[in-house]
């Protein structure tokens, strides 16, 4: 009998994304393992992309406590053997709770668990203290590798390169999107300029002036509907930027990301897309600490500044008489520079 895997990760898009590795790791070890994914269902469409994973379970929060009560029933009744709880969350508590209760683990019956630990005291040391006990650069993907060492799964050789887009979407995206797109595709440069947090946006005023130190590409930008600055970097060459914010659902967003020739972005889900697509990628690194990519195919632009990292998502205050000093000194000229050595 195959074995049955319960992968329980709900949110966000980049850690979902980063989480995708397990699943690379447990067929490289249980080549005909039956793989299951619960995820917030908003976030569930990132996961159709890999369709080695047998069944994504969505969860609505509108269901509330009792809604996820139920669910985790419904996945008992899978009789899995396996449950990775890559969130360590209120829910994902709950989940574990009932499917690996602690006495049954203490006799070994049911399924083995293993847990993704957030590392609480650690990011209090980090941030509260400035003591860091965390491998700087901190690599998400690899830290959901690490917990499933426990059951043998270490060898990640063999990455998902088959990736599933429906073909109405891509139908879609070469109609309204790369249709408009005048140029050379391998001179196609994605943008991604927001970010949840304001403090780990790179200036809007720096991709301006990136956009006028590279007269000879095109840029795409990805961004949500409330992002309307992005207009301004529009304006900056209407005939040579296309401006998708609020355009594009997420995993509409995926796709153009895997057929870009290069992406740049601060630390945001799209970014750890086009590490996991092994799309070529420039990081613009900042306040966060948690955000670094795996891939030799990204390239991470940081300041060297004793104040950082200060936040696991940057969120709060910036302690610098310049604001942003860390992103602020990632000049266009330099980010320009590294983008043309990379699609040269």
């Amino acid at each position: 009998m195959p074995k049955k895997f319960l992968i329980i990760r709900f949110s966000s898009i980049g850690d979902i994304i980063q989480c995708m590795t397990a699943v690379d790791g447990i067929l490289n070890h249980y080549p005909d393992a039956e793989i299951h994914w619960i995820a917030r269902k908003d976030m569930s469409s990132f996961l159709a992309m890999d369709q080695r994973i047998y069944k994504v379970w969505g969860f609505d929060r509108k269901d509330g406590f009792k809604g996820l009560l139920k669910q985790a029933r419904q996945l008992k009744q899978e009789q899995f053997d396996f449950v990775y709880d890559a969130h360590s969350n209120i829910r994902s508590i709950v989940l574990k709770t009932i499917l690996t209760p602690r006495w049954k683990r203490w006799f070994g019956i049911g399924p083995q668990l293993s847990l993704r630990s957030k590392d609480r005291f650690k990011r209090i040391l980090l941030f509260r203290f400035r003591i860091d006990r965390f491998p700087m650069p901190f690599r998400g993907m690899l830290s959901y590798r690490k917990p499933l060492e426990k059951w043998g799964i270490s060898d990640y050789s063999k990455e998902n390169t088959d990736w599933h887009f429906p073909e109405q979407l891509i139908t879609k995206m070469e109609q309204e999107v790369f249709a408009k797109i005048k140029g050379e595709t391998n001179k196609l440069i994605t943008l991604v300029p927001s970010a949840a947090w304001l403090m780990k946006r790179w200036p809007v005023s720096h991709w301006q002036k990136l956009i006028q130190q590279m007269p000879d590409y095109n840029f795409m930008i990805l961004a949500g509907p409330d992002d309307v600055f992005c207009k301004e970097l529009e304006q900056m060459a209407p005939e040579r930027v296309l401006n998708l914010s609020g355009k594009t659902n997420l995993l509409e967003s995926c796709y153009l990301v895997l057929k870009s020739a290069l992406v740049i972005s601060g630390d945001t889900g799209f970014l750890h897309a086009a590490d996991k697509f092994n799309v070529k990628g420039i990081s613009l690194m900042g306040p966060t600490a948690f955000g670094f990519t795996t891939g030799a195919h990204i390239k991470t632009m940081e300041m060297d500044m004793k104040c950082r990292p200060c936040s696991k998502d940057g969120s709060g205050k910036c302690s610098q008489k310049i604001y942003q000093k860390c992103m602020v000194d990632i000049t266009p000229e330099m980010v320009a520079e590294q983008a043309k050595y990379m699609l040269n």
